[in-house]
Order: structure tokens, then sequence, then C-alpha cells
């Protein structure tokens, strides 16, 4: 068996040269795999994928971090090891700095257990985690302010796919960082991209600012920053809040709909989100709230996570908060909705008179395979035994303030008399997914290492890019 192996660098150059369809192929192959982990109806060995907690190591006189993530799929095993020194987490420091920046490789295996990859971790780690996120990036309708905390390679990876998918919406993005240092760093990688790739993704004239707390009048820019985005990237190793969440749970914040990811904070004692922002997202409304005089955007009822067992013990701000799984959902419960963009199709054309659109008030069009997995083609699995931590994911789906009862089901029944609930269930869910207010936790999930870094091999194979070591 021969062994792969990819350096950082060699990471890098293959992911800068995907183009937007394969990028979209990509993420289509990873909504599949976390389709099959969420709706998995056999928790344990007998599942398709196997994702046990991570596993935290300290070794005193180096004052180094060890994380081990195993996971075993139908690709076959993997193991991810993250190093890191005078930071508790595996994902890149707010300031960027090398000093401690973490460290690690992916161990790939063949279902017979024969060793077949070895890949630097660190952009790897952070593409995985953007591409999961750009399943309900792509979702989203209005998409034209930015706002992103932290100047890591998490940031970049999170802009880098925003922009390559959904460029020509994008008209300023703005950068919050500690130190003015980290930020400019950030910007400049941007900057150095070939003029042709700019062009050809459509933001070549997207504005770029950085805001640091030296800045004169920083919270009330902050404020305003919160404010207008309509998508908030959360990328710092935080354990506090990176902004206030009043600006978003106020009358006039609430207003308006807004995808908030948060991918930097992954320990008990780690913030990014505010509480109120979580706790407001979490209630539960009723028709009358939902008939308020003043419109508000809608809100789900639930956190969108990549795990709920994660969630439930590693991030902080679901912890704090003492979010229940009942209020949680994941994300792969979400991309099995395979009709969602049909069903808005037939829903348009019936209620909307044609009239011509400009590119600042319309998202470009997008093939429907951000929230659609292409391997699927069940129903949602039953509800796992009450003793597994995941249990409550199916049910939170009925939850959601637009679901008549939590047995409703997700997809169509092909019964002519529950077909039409059902239409309008997907539907509003599809609304809140495009324009309502959406928080989205991501912790980390070894089975996502394993997935994407097969992908990636066989990208590096394609281009002949890697050394090789037969008969390892």
């Amino acid at each position: 068996m021969t062994l792969t192996v990819l350096s950082d660098h060699q990471v890098q150059s293959i992911l800068e040269g995907l183009t937007a369809d394969r990028l979209i192929d990509f993420s289509s192959v990873l909504s599949a795999a976390l389709h099959q982990y969420s709706t998995n109806s056999q928790p344990g060995p007998d599942g398709p994928y196997q994702q046990p907690r991570r596993i935290k190591t300290f070794h005193h006189a180096t004052q180094a971090t060890s994380l081990y993530m195993p996971s075993c799929g139908p690709e076959g095993m993997g193991c991810k090891s993250s190093f890191s020194i005078g930071c508790e987490d595996a994902q890149d420091s707010n300031e960027g700095s090398k000093a401690i920046a973490p460290v690690g490789v992916l161990n790939l295996f063949s279902p017979a257990g024969e060793p077949v990859g070895l890949i630097h971790a660190k952009t790897l780690t952070a593409f995985r985690t953007a591409l999961a996120s750009l399943c309900l990036v792509m979702r989203r309708r209005k998409f034209e302010r930015i706002l992103v905390f932290g100047a890591g390679t998490q940031a970049y990876w999170h802009l880098r796919l925003a922009l390559m998918v959904r460029g020509t919406s994008v008209r300023k993005v703005y950068v919050s960082n500690r130190n003015f240092t980290g930020a400019a760093s950030l910007l400049r990688r941007l900057a150095a991209l070939p003029d042709e790739v700019k062009q050809r993704e459509g933001w070549s004239g997207t504005e770029f600012a950085v805001i640091t707390p030296s800045f004169h009048d920083f919270e009330r820019l902050l404020n305003d920053y919160v404010f207008n985005a309509d998508i908030i990237y959360c990328c710092t190793p935080s354990r506090e809040q990176l902004f206030d969440g009043g600006v978003l749970t106020s009358h006039d914040g609430r207003r308006k709909g807004r995808l908030i990811i948060a991918v930097g904070s992954l320990t008990p004692d780690m913030r990014e989100l505010p509480h109120g922002l979580l706790v407001q997202a979490t209630k539960k409304h009723d028709s009358a709230t939902r008939r308020h005089f003043h419109k508000h955007a809608d809100h789900g009822g639930v956190v969108i996570v990549d795990s709920l067992d994660g969630a439930l013990h590693e991030a902080g701000e679901i912890v704090a908060a003492n979010i229940q799984p009942t209020q949680l959902v994941e994300l792969g419960e979400l991309v099995m909705l395979r009709q969602i963009d049909n069903q808005e199709s037939e829903s348009e054309t019936e209620s909307t008179p044609a009239t011509p659109r400009t590119q600042s008030d319309t998202p470009d069009e997008m093939p429907a395979t951000s929230l659609s997995s292409p391997a699927s083609s069940r129903p949602p699995s039953p509800s796992r035994g009450k003793h597994d931590s995941r249990t409550s994911s199916s049910t939170s789906l009925g939850r959601l303030p637009f679901r008549k009862s939590a047995s409703s089901s997700t997809i169509p029944s092909h019964k002519s008399h529950q077909h039409g609930h059902a239409a309008k269930d997907e539907t509003a869910l599809s609304r809140w997914l495009r324009d309502g207010t959406v928080i989205y936790k991501s912790v980390g999930l070894g089975m996502m290492d394993l997935v994407v870094g097969n992908e990636l091999m066989k990208l590096a194979e394609e281009r002949d890019i890697g050394t090789r070591i037969p008969d390892f």
C-alpha cells in the first residue's frame, strides 16, 4: 500500500485551486456524510460513522496540550492529533501568533486498516470547518456585509469560501481583531490572490476594513458593524463574549435576520456568543408572538450544531446558557432537505410575478446542493435509545415554531393528505434558513476530518501533488 504525505503548503495549494463548482461538489460529499452521521438509527459500532469523544493530554514540562480525534466510517479510519503550546484549543488564536498556533497531523487508514495518508492538519482543520459552515452560508438570501472576529486560519478560510461561492454579492468585509497586525496579515493574504481569481469570483471591488480595541470609539463602531452585518463569523478562542448581545436582541436588532457562525471556542470555559442571544434564539415563539405588530425576523427556536454530544459537553456558550438537547439540531439533520429549493422555486413562480432583479439585492444563482444530500433518499431515522446523548436531535426539528407537532416529518409524505402540511413546514424551514436569525455552533468532528481528508487525497492524486511512499 502506498502512503501519501501532504504538507500544509501542498494542502493550501490544492484548496486554493478549487473552482466554485468543485467546491460545491466537495460540500455535497461532506453534507452526505453529516446526514448519515446525524440520522443514523444505530449509534455506536453498528452505525456508518463512529465518533468517539476527543481525548486530551497535557505535557507538564512543555505546557503542550494535545488533542486526539479518532473516527471511523465507510471511507476507512482516521485520527487527527493536534498539539499546541500556551493555548488550550486546537484552533488558530485571535492573534495569529506562531508561538501558540497549533500544529498536527491527520492519519488516514483504509477500511482494511492499511495506512494510506498523512496530512498536515492546520489548513485541513480550518477548511473542513468552513466547508461545513458553507452548507448554511449558501442558503442565505442577503449576503452583502460580513463581519469576522479573529484573523487566523479559521477566519481566512471562512472568508475565502464565502467569497469563492458568493463573491458577487459581498460588498463589505469587516475584520475585528485584538491587534491590527494579525488583521492586516489576513487582509494581505486575501489581497495577494491573483486578480483573475478575484474577478472570476466577483469580489474584486469588495471593500475591506479592520477594527481593533485601540480604535477611537471602538465600541460604537463595533456595534454598528454587528447591527449591519448579514453574516457574522466568530473564529477566536475567546473566554468572553465578542460583542454586545443587546445589539441583536433589541427590538430594532430583531427586525433583521442574520447568520451567526461560531467556530473558535471549543472548551466549556470558552465563550464567543452572548448569553442573551442564545436565550433569545432558543425561546419558544407562539403564533401570537409571531404576529407581533412590529415585524421581527424568524427565529427557529433552536441552535444548529455539528454534534449534539460535542456541543453539550464542549461548547462553553451552550453549557453556560443551559441549552437543552431539545433546543439543538444537528447540521446533518438539515442537509437532508433535498426538496427545499424546488419548493421555493415553485412557490415563488406561483406567487411572485417575474421582475428584473439586480445583483445588489439578489444572491448568486446557486445549484440546489448546499442543504441537500445526494447520497440519501430515506426519511429521518427514528429516535435513538434514551441513553444516547444525541437522541433529542431528531425531535428538535419538531420544536421549531412552524412545526405543528414533534412528530411532523421533515420530508413530505407520499400520502396526499399529509403532503400539504409537510410542504408548508419545509417551506417555513427554508424561509428561516434563508432570511431568519440562524445560529450555528461548531466544535469539530473527527469524521469531518476523515471525509475531507479522503477527498483531499483524491484531489492530490489527480494533480500529482504530495510525496508518495510505496510499500509503506
